[in-house]
């Protein structure tokens, strides 16, 4: 298959398109390389990308909308993965405008490229932050999930609401996935393991949240491509037994799917950073902070749906993941 792959310089669509590429799948890779974070890490991913012969890359805005329908209408995907985005939780609380930009415009030049040109599937990303103000652990699709609690999140609910619409009114096939902290090797310089591993081996201070005690459903990186491309496989179709009296929220009569990846087993913050501490030896200073605005104190992912229909369950333990990724820190950025 040919397969449009957003974000491809990115943590996730890297891992995602080497994947595809590896089982010998033709993947355009699609970014805009923006200075969001450090762009020599994704030069270094795409580098990898590029040796092989049925990878192309495009550089390319989301919110560029007659570049976006002149790429669809010139290489007629058959599947398409959008990864792209504006992420983070904390960086929306700062500058909410950009988010609008590519998660909102741009997943709507996404969706009418797909539209207009017959492509087979919409796999696109959703997060767990959309369950917000929710407690129900844990975390099920089948929630009403109306309270985001983060710009970002609310970005990722309306991603959800129009690959609704798309299903319903063009017949699109959309699956949208809620990832739940993803970490491991070629991980983005803001989330926390990134941090806190550079902050241990300089010996400066590391920003605990929460005081170290909200829980995560750490998901190591190879997990969620592993899912992804899993779910891309399965098409989405309509749930037959949908009752609009008694609507379930994560399907619907059109072909339309949500489903959450995650670890299924969460990890008190303090326990995560006691691991990157052993893989270093070496102990971080911590400097214990109240909860952030826009975070939630847990997160817990049912993810009986992904394993019953796609026929995928996460498998690697954060003790695993975590040594993984200092492994290929270490190894990256030549700490000696």
């Amino acid at each position: 298959m040919k397969i449009l792959v957003t974000g491809a310089a990115g943590f996730i669509g890297f891992h995602v398109s080497q994947i595809l590429l590896d089982r010998g799948d033709e993947v355009v890779g699609l970014d805009n390389l923006n200075d969001y974070y450090d762009v020599s890490l994704k030069n270094a991913r795409l580098d990898i990308l590029k040796g092989h012969p049925r990878f192309r890359f495009v550089k390319l805005d989301l919110a560029d909308r007659p570049g976006m329908a002149a790429l669809f209408e010139r290489e007629k995907f058959h599947r398409v993965i959008n990864l792209a985005a504006q992420a983070g939780v904390r960086y929306s609380i700062k500058n909410p405008l950009a988010y609008i930009d590519s998660n909102v415009v741009g997943f709507a030049n996404v969706l009418e490229g797909c539209r207009h040109n017959g492509v087979e599937h919409l796999v696109y990303a959703s997060t767990s932050s959309v369950y917000g103000a929710n407690t129900a652990m844990p975390f099920s699709v089948h929630q009403n999930v109306d309270h985001p609690l983060s710009f970002y999140a609310a970005t990722k609910k309306a991603n959800e609401l129009m690959a609704h619409t798309y299903a319903h009114l063009y017949g699109l096939p959309t699956t949208g996935l809620r990832f739940f902290t993803v970490y491991g090797p070629w991980g983005r310089p803001d989330m926390a393991l990134f941090m806190f591993t550079k902050n241990i081996l300089e010996g400066r201070p590391i920003d605990v949240f929460n005081y170290g005690k909200h829980r995560r459903d750490f998901t190591f990186v190879d997990d969620i491509a592993q899912g992804v491309v899993r779910s891309m496989d399965r098409v989405a179709t309509g749930n037959t037994d949908w009752n609009s009296d008694e609507p379930d929220p994560a399907t619907s009569k059109v072909p339309y799917r949500l489903y959450n990846i995650g670890n299924n087993e969460p990890v008190e913050l303090l326990r995560y950073i006691e691991l990157i501490e052993q893989c270093l030896g070496k102990k971080a200073q911590k400097n214990l902070l109240p909860l952030q605005p826009g975070d939630v104190p847990d997160t817990f992912a049912d993810i009986d749906d992904l394993v019953n229909d796609v026929g995928y369950r996460p498998a690697t333990s954060v003790e695993a993941g975590v040594e993984k990724f200092v492994r290929w820190y270490v190894d990256y950025y030549k700490v000696s």
